[in-house]
């Protein structure tokens, strides 16, 4: 796996956007271990508890709290500062809520891209610069084939559609200022992302938690479904390796998916969710239909591109990534420091990478 270069991240100033959130905070602790010198623009954390809180995430970098959505809150925040590199995580990330609020997800990840890309032009030491959209920005007619770059962008349900706008948002801002001024602008598609400290409403890994603390059957609409499980360190790590590279070298992919290694096998929602009420010693999860749901039943990305442009791919797989996510959350539960054991599995992530 291409490794993280420690010399080049330590001093970069770089703007993070949605770091106060579950991979956000993960990003956060791993880009101040490197010594870089992180600036944070986002909400305040919608989780209670939330990895950021829990782990003193504002405590690592600069934080600023501002809304996407207000383009002059936006402009105001990053004017007088100077960034080398910019990675761009802030978003509305639950299906289910934006199915229920559609309106707030497209201005949240639409025009909250254009809003910072805007204000970015102002820069004038960019180096380069990563939006993270998703592994559902393709149009999927759930023949159950893994998606590539090249694959034509889609979504019927609106977090989806959200996430496909925002890719071709970004490549016009590409193509019109940022790429005839020399400084890339791409975007990364992530899979399903797990590990500890994700707390949100309506993710599976945090909903089994929750139930298990209850003692509770965690509830699962679509235990058929499969999705492209990847740990955040994997992932993360991913998304570093990428825009280092960005930066490096101007022949590097503009827009690259980043998930399971080709080959490992499709699990399904039950399945993760049986390895997950296991490890933690909680009641099985019952399964509860939803018929009226749009999202997807299969879903897989090819992330061949990232080990070839970069070198990159992930090496946990899905029983590994479970494991290492519920032996988080239980030592969490028993008193031990977020901050530390995050710090620990990116310590053990890079001496095994």
């Amino acid at each position: 796996m291409a490794a993280l270069d420690r010399g080049f991240w330590r001093g970069k100033r770089v703007l993070l956007t949605g770091h106060t959130g579950f991979k956000g905070s993960w990003t956060a602790i791993w880009l101040a271990g490197l010594g870089a010198e992180v600036t944070g623009l986002a909400l305040a954390p919608d989780q209670d508890p939330s990895l950021f809180e829990l782990a003193g995430v504002a405590g690592l970098v600069q934080s600023l709290i501002v809304d996407l959505r207000d383009a002059a809150a936006v402009e105001a925040a990053l004017t007088g500062r100077g960034f080398d590199l910019v990675l761009h995580m802030a978003a509305q990330p639950i299906v289910r809520t934006a199915i229920a609020d559609p309106v707030a997800t497209f201005a949240a990840n639409v025009m909250g891209s254009v809003h910072l890309l805007q204000a970015l032009r102002a820069q004038t030491s960019l180096k380069a610069a990563l939006t993270i959209t998703s592994d559902k920005v393709y149009a999927n007619a759930e023949t159950g084939r893994a998606f590539a770059e090249g694959d034509a962008l889609g979504g019927k349900d609106p977090y989806s559609a959200s996430k496909a706008a925002t890719e071709i948002a970004v490549r016009s801002f590409a193509q019109s200022y940022f790429e005839p001024a020399g400084v890339p602008v791409a975007t990364a598609r992530g899979g399903n992302v797990i590990g500890g400290g994700d707390f949100s409403r309506d993710r599976i890994v945090a909903d089994i938690v929750r139930a298990a603390r209850g003692q509770e059957p965690v509830v699962l609409r679509h235990p058929e479904a499969t999705r492209p499980w990847q740990h955040v360190l994997d992932c993360v790590a991913g998304y570093l390796v990428y825009l280092q590279a960005l930066a490096t070298d101007p022949a590097t992919p503009r827009a690259m998916n980043f998930g399971p290694r080709p080959g490992d096998a499709a699990v399904t929602v039950g399945e993760l969710a049986t390895l997950g009420v296991e490890a933690l010693g909680a009641k099985p999860w019952r399964h509860e239909p939803d018929p009226a749901s749009l999202e997807a039943r299969s879903l897989a990305i090819d992330a061949g591109l990232a080990k070839r442009a970069l070198g990159f791919e992930s090496h946990l797989a899905a029983g590994e990534a479970v494991a290492l996510t519920m032996d988080w959350y239980r030592r969490q539960a028993n008193g031990e420091d977020a901050l530390s054991l995050c710090r620990d599995e990116i310590a053990a992530y890079e001496g095994g990478a």
